[in-house]
């Protein structure tokens, strides 16, 4: 006798999603059927956005129908959810319609919510002088911008953690300082690096690598800023602080607050910023049994990069397979992640790091030999950034085989206890 069809739901269709979508029909029994739900018709390389206002990628090179990114056979829904209702494991679409589910997966992501920093949407501040890069039209819109400017004060600043890619403010100073001294302007280019965080970066090691780099590159950093207020118009203004400091700007480089989606504003599966509460080695839902998360949509701490959310992928993947079959999940993702970290000139730093243990000096995939250098600047790195695209569309997103571990390995590493 066949069995009955029993369905699992994938909420988002990013990176996170789409991965699972081209891994899970392969790994789960025959009468599961996988279907993707996500209103978006587009699917952008967000790690690309941070190249769109220097030209290095055009908007075309970075963007593909989201057709073409699912696999044959998965059913993807072209639509937004209203709500999820956990109890009755339902999910009820923008047109009234209810899917059921057994397993639901979030893979919502998170967004940036401009208005939640006083000010900055104003619509004669917000893509006149103060630009975002997390969007492809703020991206572009600081393309357009940079491409008048003369000269001036530069402000980047992330508004608060945590963030989308917690490096790409930081990697938008070098990129801007680069720039500046390409164009022959940088001894009238101004640059201050202006976060919430004691340093450079969450991780002391790295920090302290990250912050003599930016010294180095006469970047100021302006540390333990909390962002309260935008004051401006279309030709500058200021970034104001609790405390009282502001940081006065030509140009606004901001990086919004961010949220976990709508879909989970007040609801019991998240937090009270929309992160939808998981153990963070299992991925499971602290909640409800039947529901998992990844990627940026979790409240795992760590770095909501696509890194992570290709390593939980794959630890993912072999729960949702034990827990279909009745079998314990196993907590076997240790938070790994890891990213180059673009230096400007040509050059990029890789960090590697997870849950228990901080960037480490030495080489990354393969011990002794790289090809990559971490907490090191190279040529060789920054390459590997520009090859990414490459890997991301042919290889990531499509589940195929990575020759780097889920897991954060010692091997090759320096300074490890």
């Amino acid at each position: 006798m066949a069995q009955p069809t029993r369905e699992l739901i994938i909420l988002g269709a990013g990176t996170a999603g789409t991965m699972m979508a081209w891994t899970l029909p392969r790994a789960l029994p025959d009468n599961w059927r996988v279907t993707v739900i996500d209103p978006d018709p587009q699917h952008i390389y967000q790690p690309g956005l941070l190249f769109v206002p220097f030209g290095i990628y055009a908007p075309g090179e970075i963007v593909k129908p989201r057709r073409a990114t699912l696999p044959p056979g998965v059913r993807w829904i072209e639509q937004g959810v209203q709500r999820v209702d956990s109890d009755a494991k339902l999910v009820v679409l923008d047109g009234g319609e209810s899917l059921s589910w057994d397993v639901l997966i979030a893979a919502t992501g998170c967004r940036t919510v401009p208005k939640a920093l006083d000010g900055l949407s104003e619509p004669g501040v917000w893509n006149r002088s103060a630009f975002d890069f997390y969007t492809l039209q703020g991206a572009v819109g600081l393309r357009d911008r940079l491409r008048s400017f003369g000269g001036g004060r530069i402000v980047v600043n992330p508004a608060e953690m945590p963030i989308k890619c917690p490096v790409a403010p930081m990697e938008m100073a070098f990129l801007l300082e680069a720039w500046a001294t390409e164009q022959g302007i940088r001894d009238d280019v101004e640059i201050q690096f202006v976060t919430p965080l004691d340093g450079a970066f969450t991780k002391p090691v790295a920090s302290a690598t990250l912050g003599d780099l930016l010294a180095s590159r006469n970047i100021e950093v302006v540390a333990d800023f909390a962002a309260s207020k935008v004051e401006g118009d279309a030709q500058g203004g200021s970034l104001l602080g609790w405390d009282g400091r502001k940081a006065d700007f030509d140009i606004l480089v901001e990086t919004p607050p961010h949220r976990g989606s709508t879909l989970f504003d007040d609801s019991p599966l998240a937090d009270e910023l929309a992160y939808v509460r998981v153990d963070k080695n299992t991925l499971q839902s602290v909640v409800h049994e039947d529901v998992f998360a990844l990627g940026d949509a979790t409240d795992c701490p760590t770095s909501k990069a696509g890194s992570v959310a290709h390593f939980q992928a794959e630890a993912l993947l072999e729960n949702l397979v034990r827990h279909v079959s009745g079998r314990p999940v196993l907590p076997s993702f240790d938070g790994h992640a890891n990213c180059f970290v673009e230096t400007g000139h040509d050059k990029a730093i890789l960090l590697d790091f997870n849950y228990k243990t901080q960037p480490l000096p030495g080489q990354f995939p393969l011990a002794g030999v790289g090809p990559f250098t971490l907490l090191g600047e190279s040529r060789v790195n920054h390459y590997g950034k520009l090859a990414f695209r490459w890997v991301y569309w042919n290889l990531l997103l499509p589940g195929k085989g990575m020759p780097i571990d889920a897991r954060m390995l010692m091997a090759g590493k320096r300074g490890a206890a």
